[in-house]
């Protein structure tokens, strides 16, 4: 079965970084596009950033442009999240997708392969 494992939340004061790093097992990632989303408590689950899979397109939302950069690394089958200038309210469970296209989305339901997610919590 195909697997994303997710991994580099924890606990982080405002102004931190983290970097979260999505692997991917018994699938080659180059021919999909990932997204990250992310779900606080008590709401809906958000788009956060995509990339391509070639790697030379990326988006991201309104709310962590200029803070987060997310990249990939083919040969380790491996995207991260590079997360900077981390705000409380970043607080939330950060899960990666995969979608067999080239381009990526910012609708979850066009994510076939998900990760368990990983807790990222912004608190002094």
């Amino acid at each position: 079965q195909l697997q994303l494992v997710e991994s580099g939340g924890g606990l982080v004061q405002p102004g931190g970084s983290l970097r979260l790093s999505c692997v991917a097992s018994r699938f080659t990632l180059e021919y999909y596009a990932i997204g990250w989303f992310r779900q606080a408590p008590g709401k809906e689950r958000e788009g956060v950033s995509w990339i391509s899979s070639s790697g030379g397109i990326t988006n991201y939302a309104d709310s962590v442009k200029g803070r987060f950069t997310i990249s990939r690394d083919n040969a380790k089958n491996t995207v991260y999240l590079q997360m900077n200038s981390l705000k409380p309210e970043d607080t939330a469970v950060y899960y990666c997708a995969a979608r067999e296209f080239g381009s990526g989305s910012w609708r979850i339901y066009d994510y076939f392969y998900w990760g368990q997610g990983t807790q990222v919590t912004v608190s002094s």
